[in-house]
């Protein structure tokens, strides 16, 4: 079954065709990747698919329904989340505070709940020990961790992952395969 579909997606700035009508199938369950060279417009797509730019042109279909227009806010309320390239956490909350707000937000659960969640999505990472830690304070690896685990603690339909890897130790990057192996038919994956 597709879980997202593009046809002909195009992002241009003025006279410059960023992305170039698209056409895209993503079916659910799976891990996928976008792979090109710097500037070729896959961080341009992901932001038009994640609703973050408007698109010039072509629509994006998720679960089989038109979300073209929707905002990205409501297009997370679908079931899509996305990590972004140079990380974007909450540095002076804590690494609790920073998965809970997804959580709060994806399913309205009071504050046992919400903790209960969020730790139980911070265990995935290793990060559980440092949930009253400042965000800010981790190292760049563990904020990346920290960004993706974000993501998921909302149970996305689709996870779009923008150089999730990046500044991660070789450790941390045999750790974050071993998990999204895990996750993959549960959630769709969708790395660039």
């Amino acid at each position: 079954m597709t879980l997202l579909s593009t046809r002909g997606l195009s992002k241009s700035y003025g006279g410059l065709d960023a992305v170039r009508n698209v056409d895209l199938d993503i079916p659910q369950g799976q891990i996928r990747a976008l792979i090109g060279p710097n500037g070729a417009g896959k961080t341009t797509l992901v932001a038009a698919i994640c609703g973050r730019i408007r698109a010039s042109s072509g629509s994006v279909s998720f679960r089989g329904r038109d979300i073209s227009r929707l905002q990205a806010h409501e297009r997370i309320c679908c079931g899509i989340a996305y990590t972004f390239q140079i990380t974007s956490v909450f540095e002076r909350l804590s690494v609790l505070e920073n998965v809970a707000l997804g959580i709060r937000r994806a399913f309205m659960t009071g504050p046992a709940e919400t903790e209960r969640r969020a730790m139980s999505t911070l265990s995935h990472f290793e990060l559980e020990t440092r949930a009253e830690q400042s965000a800010g304070d981790l190292s760049y690896g563990h904020q990346r961790l920290l960004e993706i685990a974000m993501g998921l603690g909302q149970e996305p339909k689709l996870l779009i992952l923008d150089e999730p890897t990046q500044g991660l130790a070789e450790s941390e990057i045999s750790k974050f395969k071993s998990l999204i192996r895990q996750l993959s038919g549960e959630t769709t994956i969708l790395l660039i």
